[in-house]
């Protein structure tokens, strides 16, 4: 077979967003979601473990060879990729991401002035939810790098792999990379209020440890950007809230009320003419929506989005509304999208 990075660059050239390589399967690419084959001919296991090898340092292959899991980013083609390498079937598999080397601005991607405002926060929590391969990593890198070009701000990103590479402008940008930097997330945020931080992005909150240790350090003067895999802004508090029990919980969701700043849920949508397009559900922390929290009547912030229009709130079928008037998307895109909100 030929070189990985030969696939990498045809991901590249075709605009890819995802390339896959999987033993027993032909080379695949997603191209505005959807998945295309690139080649006639099916991947030999043997083949594509030696090809994938040769990108690896003995560190990263002796990782993967002990823990059958990696996650990494590699240069290829004038292009950048975060990688995954994992089993199946008894055979190495590789999926990858390409992460644009331009970092995209707000107005490039469409977000609402309300969110391009969480930039000049000088603390507290904005979190950036949505489906799996919908964006989200875009987004935050764009609301970091308007930091970049605007304050002059202590940058301190966490991240696994290390995806968009920020280049000194306004800021003083550090980027800590799991398994390199150090050795989790919950780790890096124990010592990362030692480091004279104003601004922290985590790239996941996994667990109840990272979770915690984020409403700490918003809590503490900090502005903290952080990413969940939920679909709507309403889960996403439901999710960090349910992670925890009893009297821990209560203490959550007291610190949840005070430090949350804006939660905005993602999805892509095919674009009218090729390529996809952001829509937006955008929930802001007002003093009702703050109560909500706090009692613990997540339920109502579905409504509290509904009616708070004036306090820079969105709906998801509103968003799609401006994009269909925009014309950026087929009505028939629109109207599944918001039949399908309207059951959630």
């Amino acid at each position: 077979m030929k070189p990985i990075e030969d696939y990498f660059a045809e991901a590249a050239e075709q605009a890819a967003s995802d390339i896959h390589l999987v033993s027993g399967q032909r080379p695949t690419i997603r191209v505005d979601g959807q998945l295309h084959s690139i080649e006639n001919q099916v991947l030999a296991a043997e083949d594509l473990r030696e090809a994938i090898f040769l990108l690896l340092t003995p560190e990263q292959r002796d990782r993967y060879t002990r823990t059958l899991e990696l996650d990494f980013s590699h240069t290829a083609a004038g292009a950048r990729f975060r990688v995954n390498l994992h089993q199946q079937e008894g055979a190495i598999g590789l999926a990858a991401r390409l992460i644009p080397r331009i970092i995209p601005s707000p107005q490039h991607l469409r977000l609402e002035p309300q969110l391009t405002e969480v930039t000049q926060l000088l603390d507290g929590l904005v979190l950036v939810v949505g489906p799996t391969g919908h964006g989200k990593s875009t987004t935050i890198a764009s609301l970091i790098e308007e930091i970049n070009k605007t304050r002059r701000a202590h940058v301190i990103t966490i991240e696994d792999p290390l995806e968009f590479l920020f280049e000194e402008k306004q800021s003083l940008i550090e980027q800590r990379e799991i398994g390199v930097d150090t050795h989790s997330f919950a780790d890096a945020l124990k010592h990362v209020l030692r480091q004279d931080p104003n601004v922290i992005l985590v790239g996941e909150m996994r667990d109840p440890e990272t979770i915690a240790t984020v409403l700490t350090a918003a809590e503490t003067g900090h502005l903290v950007f952080s990413s969940l895999h939920t679909a709507s802004a309403a889960e996403a508090v439901e999710r960090i809230v349910d992670v925890f029990e009893g009297t821990r919980q209560k203490q959550v969701l007291t610190q949840l009320a005070a430090v949350l700043r804006v939660v905005v849920a993602q999805q892509l949508l095919p674009k009218k003419g090729g390529g996809r397009v952001a829509v937006h559900e955008i929930l802001v922390n007002t003093a009702a929506v703050s109560s909500l929290i706090r009692e613990n009547n997540i339920a109502q912030i579905r409504s509290a989005i509904q009616t708070g229009g004036k306090e820079g709130m969105v709906t998801m079928e509103n968003s799609v509304k401006a994009a269909l008037k925009a014309d950026l998307l087929e009505k028939d895109v629109a109207e599944r999208r918001m039949q399908r909100q309207r059951k959630i």
